[in-house]
């Protein structure tokens, strides 16, 4: 999920195949949704009609579910990552670079990610186990890795005015991004 994130953070091509509608879509949705409070403005389908896998070759960004049986048409796209979601597995092309989040980020969100999937983790190495550990609902885990990646954004924008400049020749005050800071 990580990985998928950081490629679409990256405007990398990205594409979910599976045998199921209703995956393609949800997997679609959640990624959108994992990169609150940005908006994805690239291509966007969660299910790519057979009539429409030309598009595929579009030198633009996109996420695009396809379902499983075109996956044969999906072999020659050189610059595409591919998430097979049936088999659980993510394909990077040698030809791309994905570049994941900052080290102390990237092991703290990994981290907190495996405590809201899989909490039993954080007492599993304890000689007493505490009397309730609970499982959290799946509408309160979905809140929980929303914060998780909330969390994250806040860490990777902090100190974001630093790099604001504002140039006041004109009447109205312009503000503009220093990427040198």
């Amino acid at each position: 999920v990580l990985f998928l994130f950081c490629a679409a953070l990256t405007e990398h091509k990205i594409l979910f195949l599976s045998s199921s509608y209703q995956r393609l879509t949800d997997a679609c949705r959640a990624l959108l949704a994992l990169m609150f409070p940005l908006k994805y403005s690239f291509t966007y389908v969660p299910i790519l009609p057979a009539q429409l896998l030309e598009v595929l070759s579009t030198p633009t960004p996109f996420i695009i579910g396809v379902h499983s049986i075109f996956q044969s048409e999906t072999q020659e796209l050189l610059d595409v990552v591919i998430a097979d979601l049936d088999g659980g597995t993510v394909n990077v092309p040698e030809c791309v670079h994905i570049s994941l989040l900052p080290e102390p980020l990237l092991q703290q969100t990994r981290e907190a990610l495996s405590m809201v999937l899989d909490p039993e983790l954080e007492v599993a190495d304890l000689a007493f186990l505490p009397s309730t550990i609970s499982a959290s609902s799946l509408k309160m885990q979905d809140k929980e890795i929303r914060a998780v990646f909330l969390r994250l954004f806040a860490q990777l924008l902090q100190g974001y005015r630093w790099c604001l400049h504002i140039i006041r020749i004109h009447p109205e005050p312009v503000i503009r991004f220093h990427k040198v800071r």
